[in-house]
């Protein structure tokens, strides 16, 4: 194998734009995706089935069908509707990069919201009893006490859901995007190089999980110090 042939200048900056791509898509995926996840977790733990019944069928439908059919989906099967193409949303939809964006927000908002309901849900009850104790209310109580809490607690699984995010971009190649599995593809395409672009690909995600993992840790040590055990 020949791995110089990935350090040329052309060869090596093809890189660098592919994971400035996925940098991208990954950092406004799983952002706005949380932001969106925090308003829909709260409804979906209403008692109002009205309220929690359409946030459970979103859930539902993007977390049981795969999220490269959900790309699909949005790049190639809205296209074929007259009044879509009609209407202002075509300016963003016959964007490929804006069509990938919206796939994964709505693919991790919906994961993301079952885990922060499900947070909400096992909230101790001492903590709710002690700020009914000093007079909060129900939506004070939800932003300063439930959230937060569920939040923090979340934050393990949160990771794990982030990293499965940075893996998931890879789909974007799929729709015409240059991300970092687009620039391996194109090498290989262009080289016949079967093993060393893919390879070079890998070690890229691999980095980058890495770095994930660590920020993750240092949150979980800044926000989860409490419910580490004591030392005698």
């Amino acid at each position: 194998m020949d791995f110089g042939i990935l350090f040329e200048a052309d060869n090596y900056r093809l890189y660098l734009d592919g994971l400035w791509v996925t940098f991208k898509l990954l950092l406004l995926s799983v952002s706005v995706g949380l932001v969106l996840s925090i308003g829909l977790s709260v409804l979906r733990v209403s008692r109002n089935r009205l309220v929690a019944g359409p946030v459970w069928l979103f859930t539902y439908v993007f977390r049981g069908t795969p999220a490269l059919l959900q790309l699909y989906l949005i790049y190639y099967g809205l296209s074929q509707f007259d009044w879509i193409r009609a209407s202002f949303a075509w300016t963003y939809l016959q964007d490929a990069t804006f069509c990938a964006w919206l796939a994964f927000v709505l693919n991790t908002a919906a994961y993301t919201t079952e885990m922060l309901a499900g947070a909400i849900r096992a909230t101790p009850h001492g903590e709710i009893e002690a700020a009914k104790s000093v007079g909060m209310s129900k939506w004070l109580m939800l932003r300063r006490v439930v959230l937060p809490s569920a939040l923090r607690r979340s934050l393990p699984a949160y990771s794990n859901e982030v990293i499965m995010m940075l893996h998931t971009t890879s789909l974007a190649s799929t729709v015409t995007l240059l991300d970092v599995t687009a620039a391996a593809d194109r090498l290989y395409s262009t080289y016949y190089m079967p093993f060393e672009p893919f390879i070079a690909a890998a070690v890229i995600y691999l980095i980058l999980t890495f770095a994930l993992v660590r920020l993750f840790k240092l949150a979980e040590n800044r926000w989860l110090a409490y419910l580490q055990p004591r030392k005698a």
